[in-house]
């Protein structure tokens, strides 16, 4: 029989981490976490120093992103810990698997206010799926693998464990828990995946007798792996298709079935064909707010199926006619079973012709628009996008900050690919681009990665571009820079009679090209329309540091189309070169 091993607490943590077959870890260490950061010499885990425990939360929500895996963000105590919530915070709302690890002081000086003590676990509870303060060295194992295992199962979203520095100075005799022990340790955690039969045929007869269906596919179709089961789905019943801001690439936008993006700056399509249909089938969708609008005008007509793996998102803003929990891939593929069955055995699905071509003639009407830059004027930045998008190698991956340019890039971006889109959905966080496309170059290293960015959102994270540069992870920025916080001034234009508060940045302080020199990048300024395409091949050329791109954009472009708070989508405002034609969307 072969003899124990003895281990350090902080030995067992990364032992557990390569256990998890984890590659990478961003972090940034401190006291309480310094025991840890001693085993990471001697491991095959590759560690990548950030500037700002946010940016290490970020990069792991990128990572996660593009990979599925859940990324992993390790920092000290205290500040450190709260430097993490907002990412934390982000990964929560947008499901995201990620596992954050933080030290903690000693046990016996919990609770005594010492040096950098915080209650990390009391302050992220409401945030994290799971949270765990470990108070023993020999319990390290199975909490790694409970975190990882919560992590990635179900909804997927951030699991943090907390670890004292004697925990990890402290020996324990090594044991990694098997998959029966990890269940048994979670006794109220039992997911269900597979969606219930009888509704599952409900949800068929209802598609097969719906006369304006509507697939509304959110985030969730992504993390199920779900994007051929979808499409299968939609073309064995040519029902048109809606991709949320946090499902963009789930289906193809050059699709013929594909209506775009709904909701507050959805596409007028995406959006009235949801307001004016029949049958709403949520797939992995929580009817955000940003999507429905005011909720008691949203798709009146609409019976609702919904799909979702989280039992709380049923009835949570709109009472589904069909609820549906579990996996949303295992679903569809149950779906559609059920509808051949159903089409077999001589249902008739009903004529959609009607329909498809009311919507055909949405899209003919009010395609996304915006005016050309005259001679001598600013750069439109819809333009940008559209000479980012159509100069990108195949494959490439775009992350966006958020505002203006976030809404921009998923308007004017064609995603044809499933995780290719990377950004800030529910919580809306700013300054997450950055970090957020490091993160996601280090997942998926051969691919291309563009991130855009707002000159406001820039500012907050840029000096991750730092670790970039030392960590030869050579992402490319765009800045869409109009010197202000765009989306705030563009509400305070529309609904506060042009009274810009503190909104303005500067056109001159910081140079971002310096400053993107000053961090080991390869700065470029684009101010007129001619040197748009060449500073783009020039970018796309260089492979060995990162490049940022500052492109000076008319400061006063709006998104269009655009839902106001408060309002249904009824009231969607168009550009104001479509207005005229509005009434065609009734």
């Amino acid at each position: 029989m072969a003899a124990k091993e003895t281990l350090t607490g902080a030995q067992a943590l990364i032992r557990s981490l390569e256990q998890q077959q984890v590659e990478v870890i961003f972090g940034l260490p401190g006291g309480c976490i310094l025991p840890a950061y001693d085993p990471l010499l001697e491991s095959p885990i590759r560690h990548i120093l950030v500037r700002h425990e946010q940016g290490a939360g970020h990069m792991a929500e990128g990572y996660a992103h593009v990979t599925g895996r859940p990324g992993v963000a390790m920092v000290t105590s205290g500040p450190a810990a709260t430097n993490l919530v907002t990412p934390l915070c982000d990964a929560f709302m947008d499901s995201i698997p990620m596992v954050a690890i933080t030290g903690q002081v000693p046990t016996a000086a919990i609770g005594t206010d010492a040096f950098q003590e915080c209650d990390t676990v009391g302050i992220t509870r409401s945030i994290t799926k799971h949270n765990e303060l470990v108070m023993s060295a020999d319990d390290i194992p199975l909490a790694i693998r409970q975190a990882f295992h919560l992590a990635s199962t179900g909804r997927p979203g951030p699991v943090l464990v907390d670890l004292p520095k004697d925990v990890l100075q402290n020996t324990m005799t090594w044991h990694w828990p098997s998959d029966d022990e990890v269940e048994d340790s979670l006794p109220g955690y039992k997911p269900n995946r597979k969606g219930h039969s009888r509704m599952i045929r409900e949800a068929a007869q209802m598609i097969l007798a719906a006369h304006r269906p509507v697939l509304y596919v959110g985030g969730g179709i992504l993390k199920a792996r779900a994007a051929e089961a979808l499409r299968e789905l939609a073309e064995l019943v040519q029902i048109p298709v809606v991709t949320t801001l946090m499902a963009r690439g789930a289906f193809p936008d050059d699709h013929p079935l594909c209506l775009g993006m709904p909701g507050m700056h959805g596409t007028a399509t995406a959006v009235t064909a949801m307001q004016k249909s029949d049958l709403l089938v949520a797939l992995g969708a929580r009817f955000d707010d940003r999507v429905t609008g005011r909720v008691n005008g949203f798709a009146p007509e609409a019976r609702i199926i919904h799909v979702d793996i989280d039992p709380a998102e049923q009835g949570k803003v709109r009472r589904p006619d069909v609820p549906i929990v579990g996996d949303c891939r295992l679903v569809i593929e149950e779906l559609v079973a059920a509808i051949r069955d159903l089409l077999a055995g001589g249902t008739v699905q009903a004529d959609l012709s009607a329909w498809r071509s009311r919507v055909s003639g949405w899209r003919e009407q009010f395609p996304l628009t915006y005016e050309a830059s005259a001679p001598g004027a600013a750069l439109k930045p819809q333009y940008c996008l559209e000479q980012l998008r159509d100069a990108a190698p195949d494959g490439t991956i775009l992350v966006a900050g958020v505002g203006q340019h976030q809404m921009w890039s998923s308007q004017y971006w064609r995603f044809t690919e499933p995780y290719t889109w990377v950004n800030s959905g529910g919580l809306g966080t700013m300054g997450f681009a950055v970090p957020a496309a490091i993160g996601a170059k280090v997942g998926r290293p051969n691919t291309t990665v563009w991130a855009v960015d707002g000159d406001g959102c820039f500012q907050m994270t840029a000096q991750e571009l730092v670790t970039a540069s030392l960590e030869r992870i050579p992402v490319k920025i765009a800045i869409l820079n109009n010197s202000y916080l765009g989306m705030v001034r563009q509400w305070q234009e529309m609904f506060y009679e042009e009274r810009y508060s503190e909104v303005y940045l500067s056109t001159e302080v910081p140079d971002f090209v310096k400053m993107a020199e000053a961090m080991g990048c390869v700065g470029i300024r684009v101010e007129d329309p001619s040197e748009v395409a060449p500073a783009i091949d020039k970018a796309n050329s260089i492979h060995d540091r990162p490049v940022v791109v500052d492109f000076r954009v008319d400061a006063g472009e709006k998104v269009f189309p655009m839902v106001a708070a408060g309002c249904t989508n009824d009231e969607i405002m168009l550009h104001p070169a479509q207005g005229a034609r509005r009434e065609f969307l009734r």
